[in-house]
């Protein structure tokens, strides 16, 4: 039983199935591994967006700035500023579009392709560490569960 903002008494229309609080939990799991993916990449100086920017341009060794932007679910725009900020590091090239004239392709650079590869150890090494809390069994379950929820 809850009460209003004049003092009446009402039922929750929420459930008490404990859905809220898992709810919680999982977005304090997801600040919490956000938290250390920022400061596994504080050594490169480079945030979340730039390093998974990075990881596209260098799977795909050409994407185009649109391509860019859904790969990451952002605006084009915000893909655009993302990739500047790479260009400016040396991370990233860009090139002529061979079937477009008018458009451009991202392609990494040499020293994008190392930091790639070292962001990508230290990424790998970090959620390793975090996942190390948990045992093979739990692991395997914590991922069936998530695909779950993402699909």
């Amino acid at each position: 039983m809850m009460r209003n903002t004049r003092g009446r008494r009402y039922h929750s229309p929420v459930a008490d199935d404990g859905s809220g609080e898992l709810g919680d939990l999982l977005m304090r799991a997801a600040r919490t591994q956000r938290r250390r993916w920022r400061d596994a990449l504080a050594p490169w100086d480079l945030s979340p967006h730039q390093a998974r920017a990075l990881r596209v341009v260098c799977e795909r060794d050409g994407v185009r700035l649109s391509d860019l932007a859904d790969s990451l679910h952002i605006a084009p725009r915000s893909a655009t500023e993302v990739a500047d900020g790479l260009q400016e590091r040396g991370l990233v090239e860009r090139t002529p579009d061979p079937g477009d004239r008018r458009a451009v392709l991202l392609r990494p650079t040499e020293e994008g392709r190392r930091i790639r590869g070292e962001v990508g150890r230290a990424r790998a090494a970090d959620s390793a560490e975090l996942f190390a809390r948990l045992g093979e069994e739990d692991r395997t379950t914590l991922a069936r569960i998530l695909r779950t929820l993402a699909g």
